[in-house]
């Protein structure tokens, strides 16, 4: 079992990029910790990289490659991952309309905070193409299984710290930002990032 280390740092800066760069994870935890709290961000945190976790390991065992050959397969999870993220903006937006307090307007996303980031990873296609496009550029002279789960493990890593970062900043800073101004801008911009993120899994 061979691994070529040469390729890590071209890959950490690559990780860096995507890493750092917002999606739906970082709105629903920065959303769920200042809702309801760094426990409850954690456990959105964990359902985020268990749904990760799943995708990864279909790329590594080729499975991956299988299911990105069946379009429909594909299309379904990209409309019920359209659709979920659909129901969290009308859900956030429901609560704005209604002018729910702090405590209200976080249930729908504190609730069940892993299944919220489980469900929302798990039927997102974006994350499993975005492996089969990714990780295998990085693999070098290694063996092909053992080098995509250095990979993996390693993004999955750098990903896990900076959300992790986010969870604890975001509940901190509840405590100084939790005015209902602030939360009710909160909320506007997550809907508005999760519809957006809707229409784009559709479009």
């Amino acid at each position: 079992m061979h691994l070529d280390f040469t390729q890590l740092p071209a890959f950490l800066i690559a990780c860096a990029v995507v890493v750092l760069t917002p999606g739906v994870d970082a709105f629903l935890l920065l959303r769920t910790s200042m809702r309801a709290g760094t426990k409850a961000g954690l456990w959105a945190l964990a359902g985020i990289h268990t749904a990760a976790a799943v995708q990864v390991l279909l790329v590594i065992s080729g499975l991956g490659v299988v299911i990105a050959q069946y379009p429909p397969v594909l299309t379904a999870l990209r409309w019920i991952g359209a659709a979920y993220l659909l129901y969290l903006a009308v859900t956030i937006a429901r609560g704005l309309v209604r002018r729910t307090g702090v405590e209200d307007g976080g249930e729908a996303l504190s609730a069940r905070p892993f299944r919220q980031g489980f469900l929302t990873n798990i039927t997102n296609p974006k994350m499993l193409l975005f492996s089969l496009a990714f990780l295998p550029q990085f693999i070098g002279t290694g063996s092909p299984t053992a080098q995509l789960a250095l990979l993996a493990v390693v993004f999955l890593g750098l990903a896990a710290l900076w959300e992790l970062f986010i969870v604890l900043a975001a509940s901190r800073m509840a405590t100084r930002l939790g005015r209902p101004g602030v939360t009710t801008a909160l909320d506007a911009v997550c809907a508005a990032v999760f519809f957006t993120m809707s229409v784009g899994l559709v479009v």
